[in-house]
């Protein structure tokens, strides 16, 4: 549907409404007479563009999540598709690049991942880091099972503390959100938090 430039204004007027008021009060306590009224609309003229305070928080955040995602679902994939024998020299590389990529992304829709990390508490974005979580878990299950293909002697992981150091590392990348951090010094944050996490499952794997 084509808009008229009335139209349009009024529906940039409800988007930076609504952005400003979960970015300030988090999604829960966002209140949509605040968004209408800073809007300059009625709330029937809200209505008219989006069913609820949900579906204007998903016109917000849910094409930059779901690119998001896709991308790091892609990485993970690619590099389960690599020859088993290659996958070890190969550790760290994909993910450094598919990490050098969300950095960059993320500065160029900074105000939705803020929104995501910071104020999606109560929707349906809340278990985003979450999600990340799983999808490294399970790529993790994915490589140790194909080093003990290939003969190497890899420690035991427990499952929880494995849960924790990946939670940590999502958890730390995310503080560039979190802190408002410039592009140029989270993309160096980035980089030495990737080596240290590298270092560290090589170490507890059992592979140094």
């Amino acid at each position: 549907d084509w808009l008229t430039a009335e139209e349009t204004n009024t529906l940039s007027s409800i988007l930076n409404a609504g952005k400003k008021e979960f970015l300030a009060k988090g999604f829960r306590s966002a209140s949509l007479r605040s968004i209408v009224k800073e809007a300059g609309v009625t709330t029937g003229a809200f209505y008219g563009y989006y069913k609820s305070k949900e579906d204007l928080f998903r016109a917000l955040v849910g094409e930059p999540a779901q690119t998001f995602l896709s991308v790091y679902h892609h990485a993970q994939d690619s590099f389960a598709e690599l020859p088993p024998s290659e996958q070890p020299e190969h550790m760290g590389k994909v993910s450094g690049q598919c990490m050098d990529w969300m950095v960059t992304y993320i500065y160029e829709h900074f105000d939705a991942f803020k929104l995501l990390i910071c104020s999606a508490d109560g929707t349906e974005y809340e278990n985003f880091i979450h999600t990340l979580v799983e999808v490294e878990v399970k790529a993790t299950h994915q490589f140790i099972a194909v080093l003990k293909s290939l003969g190497y002697h890899v420690k035991k992981i427990d499952s929880q503390l494995e849960h924790m150091l990946i939670s940590g590392m999502f958890s730390g990348f995310f503080e560039i959100v979190v802190h408002d951090m410039p592009q140029e010094q989270a993309a160096e944050y980035i980089k030495e938090l990737r080596e240290f996490y590298t270092a560290g499952w090589t170490k507890i794997m059992g592979l140094s």
